[in-house]
C-alpha cells in the first residue's frame, strides 16, 4: 500500500491535478489498485456543472493515467526523481457507464498490458461502489527529462 507521501514520490502531478489519494495493491509489471475521494470542494466543481455536480470524464481518465504511471515507474524500478516522466500519450475504447458525485469513492484498477520502445499500455478501469464507471485503454510515453 503506498499513502500520499509515497504517491508524491511516483508522480509529479500536485494540487489540483494530482488524482490518486491512495494505492492499495501494485504488483511490478502486473496491475495496480488505488482510489480517488471525490469531495465537494474539488475545483472542477465550480463550472461542472452549478446545480448538477459530476467529476469531468476527462479527470476520470486522467486519474487511470496516473494510477498506470505509478504501476509503470514501479515496474522499471524508477521515479521522477531519476529524470524519468511518463506521459499520458492516448485512450482508447473509452466508455461511461455512470457518473461521478460529490462524495463517492473513485476505485480505479489497472492492468500493464504490454511496453514497447517507451511506449506503456494498460487496460483501465474505475468503479463506485464495485459498480463500473469508465473502462479505457490508456497509453503512457515514457520519457528521460
Amino acid at each position: 500500500m503506498m499513502h500520499i507521501d509515497e504517491i508524491l514520490e511516483y508522480l509529479p502531478h500536485r494540487y489540483p491535478f494530482l488524482l490518486v489519494d491512495r494505492v492499495t495493491e501494485v504488483e511490478s509489471g502486473v496491475s495496480a489498485k488505488g482510489y480517488k475521494n471525490i469531495s465537494f470542494n474539488e475545483p472542477f466543481f465550480t463550472g461542472h456543472f452549478p446545480n448538477n455536480p459530476i467529476m469531468p470524464g476527462v479527470l476520470i481518465i486522467e486519474a487511470m493515467a496516473q494510477l498506470s504511471g505509478v504501476l509503470g515507474f514501479v515496474t522499471v524500478g524508477r521515479k521522477p526523481a531519476d529524470g524519468l516522466i511518463q506521459y499520458l500519450a492516448g485512450s482508447s475504447k473509452v466508455r461511461f457507464k455512470r457518473p461521478v458525485f460529490p462524495g463517492d469513492r473513485l476505485d480505479m484498477e489497472s492492468e500493464f498490458v504490454s511496453a514497447k520502445r517507451g511506449i506503456w499500455r494498460f487496460n483501465c478501469r474505475a468503479l463506485v461502489d464495485g459498480e463500473v464507471v469508465c473502462v479505457a485503454e490508456i497509453l503512457t510515453a515514457e520519457r528521460e527529462v
